[in-house]
């Protein structure tokens, strides 16, 4: 029955999204049939669309990684856009400091710096809250802004490329570059690292001992403290974890797209990882397709705009009623995956 309850919700907000989608088109006086063909051929009418899907699902994979682990132990972090940044700044250090270093070395150096910037901002407003009690969300928020302003000053100063005119970094060594997976699209190994970092959380979350005390503390800190876990130790684990993955997610997109560090790296990709992480329920294999799915919807938007005039913000419209949908459940009958 529950599995039935389940399905008839899904279907039900299924049919309330395409409603919601369909009278927008229409408020905006475009052909609905035009704008649905422009909508499916921009996110699954060619090899390179359905390859473009996987490369802005990659970030949102890693990142809604990282939020779910906080949300499951009780740390709201709403900061993965900023430790998505910090992320890329810290992967781009390494390729401007040891430009001369081999891929094998280079590359996995990249990547774990990037994890370890996300991983360190983020502790910081989980230190503060394990400590001090203070508020994550408001200071995960505060810590975007932040961030941003930060890689904003970076790349126009000590990071920036004297030879061009725009804040941005110089192009960062070959040999730090995400090899492409599927020539002539730009799918690279970041993909397989999001899928190889879902198996990972569900195996810490689900099969070891810190994931056991990380969910207790998440779903009772006072009874996990009566049972002898560490209430404050746990926070900053699962805040430390959520921003690495984060920032993993930056480095990611420095190593396998734009090869260098610009002002407005992340189009919003950690505020849409939190909505990834509701969607999918906080479970691994929920975050991933609910990533695509959102992948789907803003390249498909996209597509829409230039075919048939329809504005591309429509996406966020849509998932905007998607989380209200999720959240308006009542609790008893679709508890957060924990």
């Amino acid at each position: 029955m529950r599995f039935l309850r389940t399905l008839g919700f899904a279907a039900l907000v299924l049919l309330l999204v395409l409603a919601v989608a369909a009278a927008l088109v229409i408020a905006v006086r475009a052909d609905p049939g035009k704008a649905a063909s422009g909508f499916l051929r921009g996110a699954f009418g060619s090899f390179y669309s359905i390859s473009e899907v996987l490369v802005r699902a990659t970030p949102l994979i890693l990142a809604g990684l990282g939020v779910s682990i906080g949300f499951r132990t009780g740390f709201f972090n709403i900061g993965a856009e900023g430790q998505i940044y910090l992320g890329a700044t810290a992967a781009t250090a390494v390729g401007l400091l040891f430009p001369g270093l081999p891929a094998l070395v280079l590359l996995p150096l990249a990547l774990l710096c990037g994890f370890a910037g996300g991983g360190l901002w983020s502790a910081v407003p989980g230190f503060l809250k394990s400590r001090f009690g203070l508020s994550e969300v408001i200071t995960t928020i505060m810590f975007n802004y932040i961030a941003i302003n930060v890689v904003g000053i970076l790349v126009r100063s000590v990071m920036k490329d004297p030879s061009y005119p725009l804040p941005m970094s110089p192009d960062l060594p070959e040999a730090m570059h995400l090899p492409v997976i599927l020539e002539p699209t730009r799918l690279h190994l970041g993909l397989v690292i999001a899928l190889v970092a879902a198996l990972a959380v569900w195996f810490l979350m689900s099969r070891t001992a810190a994931g056991f005390r990380m969910r207790a503390v998440g779903l009772n800190p006072r009874g996990s403290l009566v049972a002898g876990i560490s209430v404050p130790a746990n926070l900053l684990l699962a805040s430390a974890l959520s921003g690495g993955l984060a920032g993993l997610a930056g480095a990611s997109e420095i190593t396998g797209i734009h090869h260098r560090l610009l002002e407005g790296i992340s189009p919003g990709f950690g505020y849409v990882a939190i909505i990834a992480a509701l969607l999918g329920r906080n479970h691994p294999g929920g975050i991933v397709i609910a990533s695509l799915g959102i992948a789907a919807l803003q390249v498909g938007s996209s597509s829409m705009q230039r075919a048939s005039g329809v504005p591309s913000s429509i996406s966020w419209i849509i998932m905007g009623v998607l989380v209200l949908l999720i959240l308006a459940r009542r609790p008893d009958r679709d508890r957060v995956a924990r």
